[in-house]
């Protein structure tokens, strides 16, 4: 357990060891819980690490925007049946 305080804007730091125990790095995004009892921190596994390697690309499309576009319709149609 830790003891931090409470700045002014209502921030608080996370200590160093705590951040590299439940692998929170600079500029990432935590999910924060309220309830009766208190506030959960939980660090949130960014998208592309979670699917890095789960398509392969064998050519980088001309267009990114179309490209998704694309991927997300055939991905809605799989969805829908």
């Amino acid at each position: 357990m830790e003891i931090v305080k409470v700045d002014k804007k209502g921030r608080i730091l996370i200590p160093k060891n705590i951040r590299e125990k439940i692998g929170v790095k600079e500029e990432s995004y935590v999910k924060v819980r309220v309830d009766e009892k208190g506030i959960t921190i939980e660090p949130i596994e960014p998208i592309a690490d979670k699917y890095f390697g789960a398509f392969k690309i064998t050519k980088w499309p001309e267009n990114l925007d179309e490209f998704i576009t694309e991927v997300m319709e055939r991905w809605l149609i799989q969805k829908a049946m």
